[in-house]
């Protein structure tokens, strides 16, 4: 067998964004996430005691597309999913989603894997998802 790497466990990501400010409000407000660091005037680090990541402007915004918007069927990210800890929690959630002016899809029981998945979008329309187990 071939050697191969020894990984520990998922660390960050990045998500590109069109409008630092506006993504930051949605992050750290309907998220409930704290802006931990701005590592760059255009990059900052958001989370809590579970999850970490960055939001970041374009690091050529010369390259940026016009009016882009995310899309999860081009080569790259499909979406987030946040792990909540109760189904009820995941209605909670949905309900300050909802009255944030969020569109939600459907909480949809995935009962072979053992949670329930609702989806939702940010500004920038990347999908982003809650996840809870079931029961």
């Amino acid at each position: 067998m071939a050697d191969h790497l020894n990984l520990k466990g998922f660390h960050h990501a990045t998500l590109t964004v069109t409008d630092l400010k506006r993504s930051t409000e949605f992050y750290t407000g309907i998220l409930g996430l704290n802006l931990l660091a701005e590592l760059t005037p255009t990059r900052y680090l958001v989370g809590n005691d579970s999850v970490v990541f960055a939001i970041s402007e374009p690091p050529d915004p010369e390259m940026a597309p016009a009016e882009d918007r995310f899309n999860e069927n081009r080569v790259g990210l499909d979406h987030l999913s946040f792990a909540v800890e109760s189904m009820a929690e995941m209605e909670r959630s949905k309900r300050i989603l909802t009255e944030a002016g969020v569109y939600c899809g459907e909480v949809k029981e995935l009962s072979s894997l053992g949670f329930a998945v609702l989806a939702f979008r940010d500004p920038d329309n990347i999908q982003l998802e809650l996840s809870a187990p079931l029961g």
